[in-house]
């Protein structure tokens, strides 16, 4: 019997994650869901098993663990999984010198490590049917050096650069992979970033969810390589390329020092 084609979602427990699996089972996929809040897992599979008949697979892990993507694989790799979405991400707010280093270790790891091996251990099946689709999600801080959050950005750059080659790559196989560039989100992703700080005052610009898993979903489903919603977000991700990158870094520490403390 065949399988009905499938999507994984790290981080689908809430926020993005959890707007793109919305948008997948009305899509007709079935899903898979890995997050480290195992409660948060529950109540998504709850309301998602109302939507239709699909079949909801809900996995709690903590991504940020060493050699978890291949734990992951050997628990899904019997799944028909047509389409991954690398969502799962946190920021670390602080001068380098200051931050705790454990916090950026499982950080890197979980956005670098984590993501690209589950894109390897997943893509050579769809290369091999000629057929997928994979979506890292980046930001907008990819296109910039960010001071006060050096490693993020520095992590989000590679998942920019990752995706840009990759899909060269695999041009002409029947699987494309994306990247979603969006600017500041209203998710729970904020208040971890700034918990230390005295306030979080980023709200310029701030972008809904919903909006922009509809409009990463679309543009990645369409083979989009390079995915910034929003006309503005546009304009701030090529501004980087007009001025010189010390000049970038000197605007990012301002923002940044402004807006948290």
């Amino acid at each position: 019997m065949k399988k009905n084609k499938a999507c994984l979602i790290t981080g689908g427990a809430t926020g993005l994650g959890y707007e793109f699996a919305k948008l997948a089972v009305d899509d007709g996929f079935d899903l898979i869901l890995i997050d480290i809040d195992s409660e948060k897992l529950v109540e998504a599979k709850a309301a998602l098993e109302g939507v239709n008949n699909h079949k909801i697979t809900v996995i709690s892990k903590d991504l940020c663990e060493q050699n978890i993507a291949q734990e992951i694989y050997k628990e899904i790799k019997d799944e028909n999984i047509e389409m991954l979405i690398n969502n799962a991400g946190f920021g670390v707010f602080g001068k380098f010198c200051e931050t705790e280093w454990s916090s950026e270790e499982r950080m890197m790891y979980l956005h670098m490590m984590t993501s690209t091996h589950l894109t390897k251990l997943l893509l050579k099946n769809m290369v091999a049917k000629g057929s997928g689709k994979i979506l890292n999600i980046a930001s907008l801080a990819a296109f910039q050096p960010g001071p006060l959050m050096a490693i993020y950005y520095a992590s989000k750059s590679f998942l920019l650069s990752f995706t840009e080659a990759l899909a060269r790559e695999i041009k002409g196989t029947g699987v494309t992979i994306s990247v979603l560039c969006p600017g500041p989100t209203m998710t729970n992703f904020q208040g971890v970033v700034s918990k230390n700080a005295k306030k979080n005052k980023i709200s310029v610009n701030m972008a809904n969810a919903q909006a922009v898993a509809n409009n990463g979903y679309k543009a990645f489903k369409n083979g989009e390589i390079v995915v910034i919603p929003g006309i503005f977000n546009k304009i701030l991700a090529f501004l980087p390329r007009l001025l010189p990158r010390n000049c970038v870094a000197s605007i990012v520490y301002k923002i940044q020092t402004a807006n948290r403390n």
